[in-house]
């Protein structure tokens, strides 16, 4: 069976270096940024140097690399899939054939470009998650929407609430792998038999999952009422952010190389 606990989503990899102690606002504008950035793209030689540039990140990060990879392996189905749709069903000139099925090179360099960015923007986004903790996070979203409030748009209950999301996502993972491990040394069969025999069978997964789960929340609406937490409402933060001399000048030097890269993909 394969394991479940090599999932990635939502996973903080604690550290010291220059990325982990960057201001959390700024590495989620950036992260939009470079997003933009991937879609208004066209060519290889941008992406290429958008993967640089993305793995020079990666290297500052201290992240072991192999996060990366084990988080890229739930997704490579998708990629796979889409590589074969654009390969096979795209008209234009054909490229190469396979028996009946013809590859275009339309359909070839769409396929490699939609793919790439694919890529890149889960690894992107990746390295958000993997060097910034769940509070810093919170509070920075909190941060960037603040102009919301004005609205009476609860900005921090919103935050809260993506950021824990996002945070259990490894917890539920793990709590169902126990759950699949538990079942199965009791005799259940999750791996064979027909479609309507395994959904049968997932019934045994889901009960004592979602029972898991309500369980979880309730311990933690219990541990935050204990700590007379009432909203964002008049609170207050312990560590304030701050943008530092050198937040300012990595992200403006960031910004600029991402619209010089721009430029360049869309020319």
């Amino acid at each position: 069976m394969r394991t479940l606990s090599t999932i990635m989503i939502g996973r903080y990899y604690p550290g010291e270096s220059p990325l982990h102690q960057a201001d959390p606002r700024l590495k989620i504008v950036l992260l939009f940024v470079l997003m933009t950035s991937l879609f208004a793209i066209s060519s290889h030689l941008a992406l290429l140097a958008m993967l640089a540039l993305i793995l020079l990140a990666l290297t500052i990060s201290r992240v072991p690399f192999k996060w990366v990879i084990r988080g890229l392996r739930p997704v490579s189905y998708i990629i796979l899939f889409t590589l074969i749709v654009h390969f096979f069903f795209t008209p234009g000139e054909a490229m190469a054939r396979l028996g009946p099925l013809t590859i275009s090179e339309a359909g070839f360099n769409s396929g490699l470009i939609l793919s790439a960015r694919f890529i890149l923007l889960i690894v992107s986004a990746f390295i958000l998650t993997f060097t910034t903790s769940p509070i810093e996070l919170t509070d920075g979203l909190e941060s960037l929407f603040s102009f919301l409030k004005g609205l009476k748009v609860p900005v921090h209950e919103l935050a809260m609430m993506m950021t824990i999301a996002i945070r259990f996502i490894p917890t539920l993972i793990i709590e169902t792998e126990r759950i699949m491990k538990a079942q199965v040394s009791r005799g259940a069969d999750f791996q064979s038999g027909g479609f309507v025999k395994r959904l049968k069978n997932l019934i045994s997964l889901l009960v004592p999952l979602f029972i898991g789960v309500f369980k979880q929340a309730d311990e933690l609406a219990m541990a935050m009422e204990a700590r007379c937490y009432r909203g964002g409402e008049g609170r207050t933060r312990m560590k304030p952010m701050r943008m530092k001399q050198s937040d300012w000048f990595f992200g403006l030097a960031l910004i600029i190389l991402l619209g010089l890269i721009t430029m360049l993909g869309r020319s």
